[in-house]
């Protein structure tokens, strides 16, 4: 099961995987699942929610460990509803069958 938030692909996991656990601290009142690139404007959980949630980078990738319902939101985008579980978050991918080159979509 997953969900897409404009690039962010949030996608529900079974545990956290094994290796180096980072919490990520929670910044002037939001937790940032990703900052876009072109607009500036970011994917983020804040408010109350933020008490629902912990955010983990497991050897380099982004993980939500979330307790109660919480809302991810973008300004461009709608917000985007998240249920109690683990997931990983990811940024969408596009290939270039012409090059063959991998490159993430800019939000």
């Amino acid at each position: 099961m997953y969900q897409q938030q404009g690039d962010v692909l949030i996608k529900r996991i079974d545990r956290l995987p094994n290796g180096d656990k980072v919490k990520v601290p929670c910044v002037q009142g939001r937790l940032v699942l990703a900052e876009g690139e072109a607009t500036g404007h970011a994917h983020e959980i804040s408010g109350q929610d933020i008490e629902q949630v912990e955010m983990f980078r497991v050897n380099g990738e982004l993980f939500l460990d979330v307790k109660g319902h919480v809302v991810v939101r973008h300004e461009e985008h709608k917000d985007q509803d998240v249920s109690p579980g683990i997931y990983r978050v990811d940024v969408v991918r596009e290939v270039d069958p012409f090059t063959e080159e991998v490159r993430r979509i800019r939000d």
